[in-house]
């Protein structure tokens, strides 16, 4: 019997990248060019699969989940607890909440595993797999099952997103350190590159937070496949952002990608479905040396570099108009000549699932 193909389509097209070049060609030629904004227009029509890209209904997506190998102490004790971060973001008194509005994002709070029970609200969407994973240096963060479940939910969501522009961003305790477990397990990056904030943090507390890390790590040594590696180590966030990410690649939107737990969250969503990167642009709202190793590994830099300590979805937000910008100089400024007849460019349309072990699959294209 033949492999399944993924369901999530490469980017790649020869003869609509020369036309999207053609066309960019044209606009500098009578307007002055325009630096990384071309590139960045270029990739939205090969994600959209059209001359003209365009959005509709963009979305702010918070993955809230608190992650029980916070009790070693991997965040410093003054963070405020998850719960009333969310309980601030969605009542307004946080800057990303007045951005979402002045930008037009539907910013909506997903509760993937916060460890309080959250008062219901009109952005709030529950998702409560279980309150806060288990302490990953002593015992598996979540089962099999769990992690099964976050990751079916999140697809489920994908399925039901408006639009086709997602920011993903998570909002955690412990979330940061859990995203650098996954992410060194997948890829072999050295943990302490992935744990050191900056050349500020004190040699004796990154030591501690390695040490600890590599211990959750050789308990784990056996975990190798994305959703075994997910359940040893992550969180229940970045698990529903999996899911999440994997659906709405294969709808061909545009995934924002802010932080470091949205990074271990598309890292594992690579392994499952690889042309999912395809679909990315990268964003970051603090300075943590771990999120610029984070992006390396995806050969990725962020869109925008302001210098911000915010929480994550931050500078994806302030990138939106960047990214609006990009697909106007192809689908809102007019060329000197006729425009060429009507195209169309084929894409690959089906419905995704996770089959046994976490394998990514769906109906057999041959």
């Amino acid at each position: 019997m033949q492999p399944t193909r993924s369901l999530v389509s490469p980017t790649s097209h020869p003869q609509l990248e020369h036309e999207l070049a053609e066309m960019l060609r044209r606009r500098s030629a009578s307007g002055g060019n325009l630096g990384q904004l071309e590139p960045l227009a270029l990739r939205l029509g090969l994600m959209q699969r059209t001359l003209k890209p365009q959005f509709s209904d963009p979305q702010l997506l918070i993955f809230a989940a608190d992650h029980g190998i916070a009790v070693e102490g991997v965040c410093p004790p003054e963070a405020p607890l998850t719960h009333r971060v969310v309980e601030r973001l969605l009542s307004g008194h946080l800057p990303l909440a007045g951005f979402a509005r002045a930008q037009q994002l539907e910013l909506t709070v997903v509760d993937c595993g916060v460890a309080a029970d959250l008062q219901a609200h009109d952005r709030l969407l529950m998702r409560k797999i279980a309150h806060g994973t288990r302490n990953a240096r002593l015992t598996a963060a979540m089962s099999a099952e769990q992690c099964q479940a976050a990751m079916r939910a999140g697809m489920q969501l994908g399925y039901r997103l408006r639009g086709n522009f997602s920011i993903f961003a998570s909002l955690g305790v412990g979330a940061d350190f859990s995203a650098a477990l996954v992410l060194s397990r997948l890829t072999d990056c050295p943990l302490p590159d992935l744990l050191c904030s900056g050349a500020e943090m004190p040699r004796a507390e990154l030591a501690r937070l390695v040490k600890l890390g590599q211990a959750a790590l050789a308990r784990h040594h056996d975990a190798e496949e994305p959703s075994a590696v997910l359940a040893a180590l992550g969180g229940f966030d970045i698990a529903v952002m999996v899911g999440v990410m994997l659906v709405a690649s294969s709808r061909r939107h545009v995934l924002a990608v802010d932080g470091l737990a949205a990074c271990a969250a598309l890292m594992a969503a690579s392994r499952i479905a690889p042309p999912v990167t395809d679909y990315c642009v990268f964003c970051r709202s603090h300075s943590h040396r771990g999120l610029d190793q984070a992006l390396n590994l995806f050969r990725a830099s962020a869109l925008l570099e302001l210098g911000m300590e915010s929480m994550d979805g931050t500078g994806a937000t302030l990138a939106w108009p960047m990214i609006r910008c990009a697909a106007a100089l192809l689908s809102e400024v007019a060329d000197d000549e006729e425009p060429p007849g009507p195209q169309t460019f084929d894409s690959v349309q089906g419905e995704l699932d996770i089959g046994p072990e976490g394998r990514f699959g769906g109906p057999a294209l041959y």
